[in-house]
């Protein structure tokens, strides 16, 4: 045979040999330093492979959030329109690569009032900050494979995030829901105080910096009282739960993220007229409903439902409470006229509320007690997104029918 057949034939050979669609796997390591004397954080992301990436496209927000990057390859700044957010473009070399750049940490909503804040002890913040959401264009076949470390400040002694820990300030990045693998979700570092359990499939870790009255343990007993009512509602549960907290002056709110989820300190677990912002969130965390189409109402109105109806199920509610919290919630809801809007506030998600409680019942009522809201939660987080209209086709697909509770007008 000829050398030339022979090589032919080699070639297929090999690749009658190679696994159908094995993908390259290339590392992307992150490394953050955080700099509490600069309120910055030095965070370089490094390829093993540079060419697997034709470019990495980041929103970079407004003018002077992210500075003193430094590329191999080649790095370019600039926004598509006078008002829109700045935006970096890196188109690594080939080899291996880096790109490293500084990000401002502390940041207020109002004065005196952060929702992410570095002192010279500690630092709480979302992921999301230090590295910005990015388009990636790759080759194909590639895989990613990423992780986060964290080289701290002298003194500091631990850092929590929602992701699989491998080291002791290492994490395992791996979002299958999205291609750019970027750690997300509520961090905190420095001086702590935490408190574990598992709670079904879940380790929960609960975590503040010290001396900032988190209530860690009053955290945990909620859970664990309501947790089986949570299991058997909702099929998705994450692999770990991590819930953060710091006092004044922190923004007094509580906020989920990533596997994760922000609560002030000061915040009450359970408030007087009967919602929890502790169930709320944790809520978010395992729905994981995205709204669109002007359809916020469904995401948060779904939470505080199921921040009232668990707690409910669980018997941490009695009949006459719920009763009394049925009418603050008709009060709050009294005037509203739509649902719709893209950032709904609490008399639209008191009414939301409302509205679904008559939906959980009609569903009830209709299929003999077989079928419920539940279900229509279920089929809800299937979805990469959900609108009114997709909400209502589901939801008459469980009842069977037509609804007239969601013949309304607040829909519309």
């Amino acid at each position: 045979m000829a050398v030339g057949a022979r090589l032919v034939l080699a070639g297929w050979l090999l690749a009658l040999g190679a696994p159908a669609g094995a993908a390259n796997k290339v590392d992307l390591d992150y490394h953050v330093r955080l700099l509490p004397q600069s309120d910055q954080a030095e965070v370089r992301l490094t390829l093993a492979d540079g060419a697997a990436v034709r470019s990495l496209d980041f929103n970079l927000g407004k003018p002077g959030d992210y500075s003193d990057f430094k590329a191999d390859g080649q790095w370019q700044v600039g926004t598509a329109k006078p008002a829109a957010a700045q935006r970096g473009v890196w188109r690594p070399a080939s080899g291996k690569a880096s790109l490293s750049y500084r990000v401002r940490i502390s940041h207020s909503l109002k004065k005196d009032s952060f929702d992410s804040r570095m002192t010279a002890h500690w630092a709480l913040l979302r992921g999301d900050v230090l590295v910005p959401a990015a388009r990636l264009d790759q080759q194909d076949g590639v895989e990613l494979v990423s992780r986060l470390e964290f080289e701290l400040p002298a003194g500091w002694k631990s850092v929590e995030t929602a992701w699989p820990r491998i080291g002791k300030n290492r994490f395992r990045i791996d979002n299958p829901e999205r291609l750019f693998d970027r750690p997300t979700g509520w961090m905190l570092a420095g001086a702590l105080g935490s408190r574990r359990t598992r709670l079904g499939e879940t380790e929960v870790t609960v975590a503040s910096p010290q001396g900032q009255g988190m209530r860690r343990m009053d955290v945990l007993t909620l859970l664990t009282f309501v947790w089986p009512q949570i299991q058997a509602t909702f099929p998705r549960h994450p692999n770990k739960l991590l819930i953060v907290g710091a006092a004044d002056p922190m923004w007094r709110g509580s906020l989920a993220g990533h596997g994760s989820l922000y609560l002030h300190s000061r915040l009450p677990l359970i408030s007087e007229s009967g919602s929890s912002p502790l169930l709320r969130e944790v809520i978010q965390v395992f729905a994981r409903i995205d709204d669109s189409q002007r359809s916020d109402w469904i995401g948060e109105g779904l939470a505080e439902y199921y921040a009232i109806e668990l707690l409910r199920r669980a018997g941490g509610i009695s009949d006459e409470r719920y009763q009394a919290l049925q009418a603050r919630l008709s009060k709050s809801g009294h005037d509203v006229g739509s649902l719709r809007g893209e950032q709904v506030g609490a008399p639209v998600v008191a009414r939301a509320v409302l509205l679904l409680q008559e939906l959980d019942r009609e569903i009830r009522l209709k299929t003999r007690n077989k079928r419920s809201l539940d279900d229509v939660t279920r089929e809800l987080m299937r979805l990469p997104s959900v609108d009114t209209d997709a909400f209502v086709k589901l939801s008459e697909g469980v009842l069977g029918g037509s609804s007239k509770v969601l013949d309304s007008d607040l829909l519309r």
